[in-house]
């Protein structure tokens, strides 16, 4: 079977495509034809090998991915041939509080393959089954940016109707992000540098729109639109310095998500006015499966379909990643097997 290897280079043009079996089973594991994969930010840092992220060489880089089951070990019972299944990202985390043993083990990182490979051996717990109704390419995009942003929003914070929620740029866990806050009855402003891309969240039924671009003092924006409160909660997807506007533009004891470092792994933050406006800044990490089933509730019921900007062939895979690495899409991008 094919599969793409990280190399020292540590470079998208340095991803080294091979030919290599699969194991064989032990009794309580499944083998995976991989039939969707979508890629994530935290794919270009390991394949970079970034700061925490960096694989050891050789490493089968990207998390995300749908495939069918056609194998099964002699002891499995909870997942059968033919099923179509996503590969939870944190393996460990089935449910309850985070901790460091469920956080050991994720997918395509510094410790363990990931799915950019036709086939993929799980151990059965491993695995969640998908939406009936979402293609192969929308159920890939579940466990990361969709889980991620529904953590946040729905697990976390509890968005309901009277809530306001900032989101920022249009990536896949901003865009999950603005489908369950409009799914909760939340009203939503969006940050976006491209305005081609706001009208696109306008059809979305986003009503508070702001171009970055043009208004680079954004907060005084979000203030004007709340009448001087501020939103309950922010989609912080910039990282470093960045969150220093988020802190301004957040009500009194409103929340503040740190999920994507784009602009840097550190930056200088405000901690005076964290405290007097009794902020809850708070890191999300994917989430459990007991979280992403009931995200696919919600999904089912809804009606929500992922959004997807482009999808490329297996062998189109570095285009994809350089693709992602400019940081030009509106949804996620998806690589079909």
């Amino acid at each position: 079977m094919k599969a793409y290897q990280i190399t020292k280079g540590y470079s998208i043009a340095s991803l080294s495509l091979i030919e290599k079996d699969h194991l064989q089973l032990l009794p309580n594991q499944v083998l995976v034809k991989i039939k969707a994969l979508s890629l994530n930010y935290r794919d270009l840092l390991v394949i970079k090998g970034v700061d925490d992220w960096k694989p050891p060489v050789g490493r089968i880089p990207v998390s995300d991915g749908v495939g069918t089951i056609v194998e099964v070990g002699s002891e499995v019972t909870t997942v059968s041939a033919n099923d179509r299944v996503a590969g939870l990202f944190l393996p460990n985390w089935l449910d309850g509080k985070l901790t460091a043993e469920k956080l050991a083990n994720p997918l395509g990182g510094k410790v363990r393959d990931g799915l950019l490979q036709e086939y993929v051996v799980f151990n059965e717990n491993e695995l969640i089954k998908v939406p009936a109704f979402l293609t192969d390419s929308e159920a890939a995009t579940l466990p990361c940016a969709g889980l991620t942003a529904w953590h946040s929003l729905m697990e976390k914070d509890k968005i309901q109707p009277g809530n306001t929620v900032l989101i920022q740029g249009t990536g896949g866990v901003s865009l999950f992000s603005i489908q369950f806050a409009l799914m909760a009855g939340a009203e939503v402003i969006l940050l976006s540098g491209s305005d081609e891309k706001l009208q696109r969240a306008k059809q979305m039924g986003v009503n508070h729109l702001i171009n970055y671009k043009q208004f680079p003092n954004w907060e005084d924006e979000v203030l004007n639109i709340t009448n001087g409160r501020g939103v309950d909660h922010v989609v912080e997807v910039v990282g470093s310095d960045h969150i220093n506007k988020s802190i301004d533009a957040v009500a009194l004891d409103g929340t503040i998500s740190i999920i994507g470092l784009i602009n840097g792994l550190k930056g200088n933050i405000n901690t005076v006015k964290i405290m007097t406006k009794q902020i809850k800044l708070q890191g999300i990490n994917v989430g459990s499966k007991e979280m992403f089933n009931k995200m696919n509730n919600a999904l089912e019921v809804n009606n929500i379909h992922p959004i997807i900007d482009k999808t490329y062939s297996f062998d189109e895979a570095k285009e994809a990643l350089t693709l992602l690495e400019r940081s030009s899409h509106f949804g996620k991008l998806c690589i079909s097997l």
